[in-house]
């Protein structure tokens, strides 16, 4: 065979080798950056929540100012959240804040003011449509994660990943805990069902009544103080 045919085949393979790496790069640079962005709208509606949960504290505070308890949480969390480092655990301390959110919510059900009020079905509102971009946006980043990583670990990705430093990303789960709905008891020890008094519990009027709190074993607000009676940790979950 003619050394220049081998040399121009040679350089052919060299050739179609960099466009092939140039290539791989830059598609693993793109898939990276798709990550970011879609990290950036999900950190966007996380701040967002970040900010209209004191709104709600003080408006839950006007009707329900003995549960210090669950509002102390809730901005324990909300700080915790805003500290967390790195998507996974970022994650973690996000279901923490979800669940102690899901805890005051449910308080509206104990104060029929509270619910009926409208600052309060606002805020209620405007967590719910946070809530729901924050979980849209979760499901885009968690798409863009899938694919860097599939490229990352697959064949010949997996080479061109290894020799330019090119990391997996961490994926933005919500614990099992936080899809759950946030089981709510208002009944007492002996099953009646009953609600909130301004100084005692008190059964509802009939069977089947509507009725807005009861935790088991009846609330005292001069004996409980707002903390949670025996079996009373549902309502906070």
């Amino acid at each position: 065979m003619n050394v220049s045919v081998v040399v121009g085949l040679i350089v052919l393979l060299i050739v179609i080798l960099v466009v092939w790496v140039v290539s791989m790069y830059n598609r693993l640079i793109r898939l990276r950056n798709q990550v970011q962005e879609s990290w950036k709208q999900v950190d966007v509606e996380l701040h967002r929540r970040y900010q209209l949960i004191p709104n709600l504290i003080e408006t839950v505070k006007g009707y329900a100012s003995h549960e210090q308890a669950v509002l102390a949480e809730v901005t324990a969390m909300r700080e915790r959240a805003q500290q967390g480092r790195g998507t996974g655990e970022r994650a973690q301390r996000e279901g923490d804040l979800s669940r102690a959110l899901a805890g005051v919510v449910a308080l509206a059900e104990n104060y029929p003011d509270l619910k009926a009020s409208g600052p309060f079905r606002d805020l209620q509102a405007e967590l719910a449509n946070t809530e729901d971009r924050i979980a849209a946006g979760r499901r885009f980043y968690n798409s863009n994660v899938s694919g860097l990583n599939t490229t990352i670990e697959s064949f010949p990705g997996n080479i061109i990943a290894s020799m330019f430093s090119f990391r997996r990303a961490e994926y933005f789960e919500t614990a099992e805990s936080v899809r759950q709905a946030p089981r709510v008891s208002f009944t007492d020890t002996d099953g009646h069902l009953g609600r909130y008094g301004a100084d005692a519990w008190q059964p509802a009027p009939e069977p089947g009544a509507p009725g807005f709190g009861g935790q088991r074993g009846g609330f005292d607000p001069r004996r409980d103080g707002g903390r949670a009676v025996d079996g009373g940790d549902e309502t906070r979950r």
